[in-house]
């Protein structure tokens, strides 16, 4: 016994220590399971165990949603420019140059023509890396030129919100985004030309009270945050409690503001279906194609 106490480390074969490569691992936000990268990307990025939905790039809804190679980029050149010369820690134009190194892109809005089982939709996705997805007079534009192609062709609107609201660098230029693409949309509605809106998380302040919200058919991913303001400044508002689950889309489909709640696997099949109902000729139209 005393022999095995004394044993020499020598003698005691040496563990092959091998390195895991960045990547290949992570964990889920939401219940803490360890999940392969490659598992969750066969998976749209949803936690095969609590179904929470890990938030993806923008570009990811376009290969998501539309069919493959059918997307056609417009208006991708327009810039933010500096109106207020806004300064916090840092100055207006410094934070657009470091989101335009982030993402690649010079603002925080996909948009273009694409299609969906071969039907043609306008369609734009909002990225979150670009300040939060904020809306500046550029993004408000870029939605507003997505809304008006939809109306020129007459063509379905489908739009994947995700944002912390209104660019509040830009004032009320940002504000007034509000009341132009809500505007737009009221002419889309006259023209009975379908507008789904999809949320994803988070969908808040000024863009969910302008036209994310004003879909025809609203939905949204399962869990994501929605609402105007955030649960703490709201409970600091009101000084009191929030029930539990406030401003989660369950909360908001429970209490009538959503059509429904849709996993990321199923976005794309649930337009499909949407389409088809909403559209009489949508057959005829794909036929024409």
């Amino acid at each position: 016994m005393v022999d095995w106490f004394n044993r020499s480390k020598k003698n005691i074969p040496a563990i092959d220590k091998r390195e895991i490569p960045d990547g290949v691992w992570t964990k889920c936000q939401s219940c803490n399971e360890i999940l392969t990268v490659m598992s969750l990307e066969k998976n749209f990025w949803v936690c095969p165990k609590c179904d929470f939905h890990f938030r993806i790039p923008a570009t990811t809804y376009l290969s998501l949603i539309l069919d493959p190679d059918s997307f056609e980029e417009f208006d991708s050149s327009l810039t933010s420019l500096d109106p207020l010369e806004f300064k916090d820690l840092k100055k207006y134009p410094e934070r657009i140059a470091a989101a335009r190194k982030k993402t690649g892109r010079n603002d925080g809005l996909i948009s273009g023509l694409g299609k969906i089982d071969g039907l043609d939709v306008s369609f734009a996705v909002m990225d979150f890396d670009f300040i939060g997805g904020s809306m500046g007079s550029v993004v408000g534009e870029k939605v507003a030129r997505t809304i008006e192609r939809a109306i020129d062709r007459k063509i379905p609107l489908v739009l994947v919100s995700c944002s912390g609201g209104a660019r509040m660098m830009e004032g009320i230029l940002s504000l007034m985004q509000m009341a132009k693409t809500s505007a737009l949309l009221a002419v889309l509605n006259k023209k009975k030309i379908p507008f789904i809106s999809v949320l994803t998380n988070p969908t808040t302040a000024g863009v969910m009270a302008s036209y994310a919200s004003l879909g025809d058919i609203i939905i949204a991913e399962p869990k994501a945050l929605l609402g105007f303001a955030g649960p703490r400044v709201i409970a600091q508002t009101i000084g009191g409690e929030l029930p539990p689950g406030f401003q989660s889309s369950e909360f908001f489909l429970e209490h009538g503001f959503l059509d429904a709640i849709v996993s990321r696997p199923e976005l794309k099949k649930t337009i499909t279906e949407l389409l088809k109902y909403m559209l009489p000729n949508y057959q005829v139209q794909k036929t024409e194609q």
